[in-house]
């Protein structure tokens, strides 16, 4: 794919020592949509496919540093976070965003949990989550186990997620998409709110162990898209068929949940419309 704006996205979130989500992921996927990623890094992860082995969180004074030095020297089209492990790190964050208003996209990512199931969200994180960072977000987006945390529902269906939607709108954020890929059935949904309109993704689901990082990669992809002066709902659609493709034509390295080919090519080559 090709974009005649290259797009600048400041990434907030932790590092991936095996490559597939986080940080990682997030550079892989902006660096593939044509953008020019840079971050401020959250957390160190012992990683691989089969699991986190360790979290060192980066203090909190260093991770506002990092931010400060990008955003007053080069600057951002787009923010997006991913890993924010704490309460502290989230009110940290969301004080930093405050000083650069001047941002015009924020994507926020509420990573809780790992493919393999370590938690990356300690409890009191959530509602720092809800009371100052989701605020501020353009777009939210949750898979449903998320969704289902911070809105206190559960989730069975579409009309599930389209509930959750509704309720997360309600914390004051612009868009929120909630992802369905943790539901069963041989379709996957997504569904994408806003203030006005209610819209619904589905593409076949790919059975395979190869989807760590899927929610970093499409998370960033927005963020990029959204940079680059895309519309929301075609970032949001342009980022899935990425995704999509980045899964089923991912390399298969690793004994667990590997990750995803970031250079997958997708579309028939040509720039699609932004508006």
């Amino acid at each position: 794919m090709t974009t005649s704006m290259q797009g600048r996205v400041l990434i907030v979130a932790g590092s991936d020592s095996g490559g597939g989500a986080g940080i990682q992921a997030d550079i892989k996927s902006v660096t593939a949509m044509g953008g020019f990623a840079m971050t401020a890094v959250t957390a160190i992860t012992v990683q691989n496919t089969l699991g986190v082995h360790g979290i060192h969180e980066v203090p909190v004074e260093i991770v506002r540093a990092q931010m400060k030095a990008v955003l007053e020297d080069i600057g951002a089209d787009a923010v997006k976070t991913g890993m924010l492990h704490s309460a502290a790190m989230v009110e940290a964050v969301a004080a930093e965003l405050g000083d650069h208003a001047e941002v015009p996209f924020l994507i926020v990512d509420p990573v809780m949990v790992a493919k393999g199931g370590a938690s990356l969200l300690e409890g009191p994180a959530v509602a720092a989550l809800k009371e100052v960072l989701i605020p501020l977000a353009t777009l939210v987006t949750p898979n449903v186990p998320e969704a289902e945390v911070l809105t206190g529902r559960t989730i069975m269906d579409i009309d599930g997620q389209k509930a959750a939607a509704d309720a997360l709108l309600g914390l004051g954020c612009d868009a929120v998409l909630v992802k369905g890929g943790h539901l069963e059935g041989a379709t996957l949904f997504d569904v994408l709110a806003t203030q006005e309109t209610m819209q619904t993704f589905s593409s076949p689901r790919i059975e395979t162990r190869h989807t760590h990082g899927t929610g970093c990669t499409l998370a960033s992809a927005i963020a990029v898209l959204l940079a680059q002066g895309f519309e929301l709902s075609l970032a949001v659609e342009t980022a899935r068929d990425y995704v999509h493709e980045a899964i089923r034509t991912a390399p298969g390295f690793g004994q667990g949940n590997g990750p995803l080919n970031f250079l997958a090519a997708f579309g028939d080559g040509e720039e699609p419309s932004r508006h």
